[in-house]
Formats: structure tokens, sequence, C-alpha cells
């Protein structure tokens, strides 16, 4: 979390993966949240201390476009977005810096990248990185899967069927196909209407 004297910033936005809120300081993101129904529900899953600290502004549009293309089946690769995870330990950011060299329609392991991190036995330490990820999609913890084939969890909303979705929409892009029509209920947000803030 940001000290008490970093200036937060903060945006709801919406797109075709549902209402977006991100929160930062300067350019870099701290907070991501995807999926929701509305801008309260967005807002509020940025969760209270973002709400309480920050500042709702017209922040970072530049980003705020690559994620509402992204959304909209784009090929859009994050790995130029400033990004503060609040990796605890040495371990998890490198993870976290591992993750963000997975590009966009490929897929990892938990295991692989717990080797990549130099922890070869801490997968499951992995998962738990990444269902404490505060900023999916830019830091792609949707292309984490398991050694087995299956999946794997999704913290995000949605679960595992956001997941399977995010991927597929991705891998469509790469093949040419057309993006999937949306499953998220964005019947109330004109995806033409500018941020709330």
């Amino acid at each position: 979390m940001p000290t008490a004297r970093v200036a937060l910033r903060r945006v709801v936005f919406p797109t075709n993966l549902g209402w977006m809120a991100m929160a930062g300081s300067g350019d870099v993101l701290w907070r991501l949240v995807f999926g929701h129904r509305s801008v309260a529900a967005a807002e509020r899953a940025l969760g209270p201390h973002w709400l309480e600290r920050s500042r709702s502004v017209a922040w970072n549009a530049a980003l705020r476009r690559l994620l509402q293309r992204y959304a909209a089946g784009q090929y859009i690769e994050f790995d130029e977005v400033p990004v503060e995870c609040g990796a605890s330990s040495e371990f998890a950011r490198r993870v976290l810096q591992a993750l963000r060299r997975v590009g966009y329609s490929r897929t990892t392991t938990y295991a692989a990248l717990a080797a990549e991190a130099g922890s070869p036995k801490a997968a499951r330490a992995v998962g738990n990185r990444m269902a404490a990820n505060p900023i999916p999609l830019v830091v792609p913890c949707h292309r984490v899967v398991c050694s087995s084939g299956r999946i794997g969890y999704y913290s995000a909303v949605g679960g595992v069927a956001t997941k399977r979705r995010l991927l597929e929409m991705e891998r469509r892009c790469i093949a040419g196909l057309p993006p999937v029509q949306t499953t998220m209920d964005t019947r109330h947000a004109n995806m033409n209407a500018p941020a709330r803030h």
C-alpha cells in the first residue's frame, strides 16, 4: 500500500469486460478491478483504503484507452505500463517480473513461474501470489495455468469463466478471428461514455 504522502488518483470507466476502476499515482498503476456491473460496484471493489485515500479525477487516459481496446479484443501488451504491486518479498517481486514477460495469448504454469523466480518447489506460493494480484490484466495472472492442464483458479469477478474468456479472447485475436461477444452485463455501460471521476 502507498504511504500517506503519495497523491493517489482513481478513475472508473466502461469496457467490454464491464466497468473497470483503477487507482495509482503519477503514471504508476497500483490497483485495477474489472468485470463490474456498475460504477458503484467497481469503486467498492477497489476497497475502502483506495476510496478513502484517493481522489476521483480524470487520471491516466492513455492507460484507460489501452484497457478499453484490450477489453474489446484487440492485441495490447501492457509490459511498458509502470506498476506497483506491493510485492512483500524478493520472491514475490521475481514472480511478478517473470509473469509480466508472459506475452499476449501465451500461458505459463505456476511451477514454471516458481522455477523462474528461483524457487522451483514454490508453485503453491505462486498461486497464492496470483490470487492476491492487485493489477489483473496488466500483470496477467489469467495466463497462469496448472501443470496438469487444468485452467486453475481466478480471483477476479466471474472466476474461472472470466479466465477462460480472457484466454479465448486473446487466442481469437492472434488467430485473426472476431472477438467473442461479451458475457459481462454492460447493458447500462455506454462504451463511449467518459470516465467517471
